[in-house]
């Protein structure tokens, strides 16, 4: 079957009904890899063309999983790998609730998922092996990120606040009663 017919039918696949379809328990056969790619900024791709409409791209990640370092749109039939650049999601605005300990980050993505940072969806933050530049990363679901834009970035090195771990000073951010570190504090 031609890569056109492929996306056409996992979309036909996708059971309906409310929530996120359960992934984690289906298990059926790897049908190969599909020309589809989701770029760092978001962006998803199918034969190398963006695909525009928002409501395509919102039902393909409901079906997405990650197995070690592969991706996988999945339905109870089939499995097709997909390639991601960086993460499968990018976290596209912020709101913050309450203030220091007792403060809450609301997060939504670019496919409109709602995420409350916390002990379920902690926050981290790696350093670019070459560039040393932050690229932080918001748990979303099993075993799958968002990518926390830049902008948001900066709105949590102003909301940090420094906080001692093991001896070493650190700036961070509150969310649902867990700190999480940004970066180290300045000496």
């Amino acid at each position: 079957m031609s890569d056109t017919g492929k996306a056409g039918d996992l979309l036909a696949q996708i059971p309906k009904g409310k929530g996120l379809p359960p992934v984690h328990l289906w298990n059926p056969d790897f049908c190969g890899d599909i020309d589809m790619r989701i770029a760092r900024d978001g962006t998803w791709y199918y034969l190398g063309t963006p695909i525009g409409r928002k409501p395509m791209v919102k039902l393909f990640s409901t079906i997405i999983r990650r197995d070690g370092d592969d991706y996988f749109l999945i339905t109870p039939v089939e499995k097709v790998g997909i390639r991601v650049d960086d993460a499968p999601f990018v976290a596209v605005t912020l709101q913050v609730e309450g203030e220091g300990e007792a403060q809450v980050l609301r997060f939504v993505t670019n496919v409109d998922d709602e995420v409350l940072a916390g002990a379920e969806h902690p926050i981290r933050v790696e350093l670019h092996a070459q560039t040393e530049e932050p690229a932080p990363y918001l748990h979303v679901r099993v075993n799958l990120e968002a990518l926390i834009h830049r902008n948001l970035f900066y709105q949590l090195v102003e909301l940090a606040v420094p906080r001692k771990i093991d001896g070493k000073n650190w700036l961070g951010v509150w969310s649902g009663g867990e700190f999480f570190p940004i970066g180290p504090q300045p000496e």
